[in-house]
């Protein structure tokens, strides 16, 4: 997850050998930015253009969110980064539905939001996670890993940590 980056950031971002960027930015991509991703051969899901307008009064479209969910859920899209203007508001309510998704309790996903956003914090981005509906999202049978924690058996033996949600498969 990030903001926009600047040129000064592509050479970091080259070493990470990103498939896709999901772009939450409501505006047109930076032209150097278009010409780096070309370059790069990275897919970039620009979900932003459906956002009409910035404004801190009204969160980020639930099938914007759903769109995102999908991609984010699809394995062969992997590496991805998730971005829009500064890494705080867009971003933190699709990664704040993804941590909802995977089961983490709402005291946690409000504190990583509230950890990106800073004194930027917007109520609206908060209620929308809490009321966030994980039973819309369609669950592929194979997630990337990082989807469940991992945990240990009383044998040793690696199992997911938390319970997959029921119904969408």
């Amino acid at each position: 997850r990030c903001g926009m980056p600047s040129q000064l950031n592509f050479p970091f971002l080259e070493k990470l050998r990103l498939r896709t960027i999901i772009c939450l930015l409501p505006d047109e991509l930076p032209q150097h930015f278009s010409t780096w991703l070309g370059d790069q051969g990275t897919l970039c899901i620009h979900l932003g253009e459906r956002m009409q307008t910035r404004s801190p009064w009204k969160p980020v479209a639930e099938d914007v969110i759903l769109e995102g969910l999908n991609v984010l859920l699809n394995p062969a899209n992997y590496p991805i980064a998730v971005m829009c203007s500064l890494g705080r508001h867009q971003t933190g309510t699709l990664i704040g539905c993804l941590r909802k998704l995977q089961c983490w309790n709402l005291t946690s996903i409000l504190e990583e939001y509230r950890r990106y956003a800073g004194s930027k914090q917007r109520q609206l981005n908060e209620q929308f996670i809490e009321l966030f509906d994980v039973d819309l999202v369609h669950m592929p049978r194979a997630p990337p890993k990082f989807f469940y924690a991992q945990d240990v058996d009383s044998l040793g033996r690696d199992v997911p940590a938390m319970r997959m949600p029921s119904g969408n498969l």
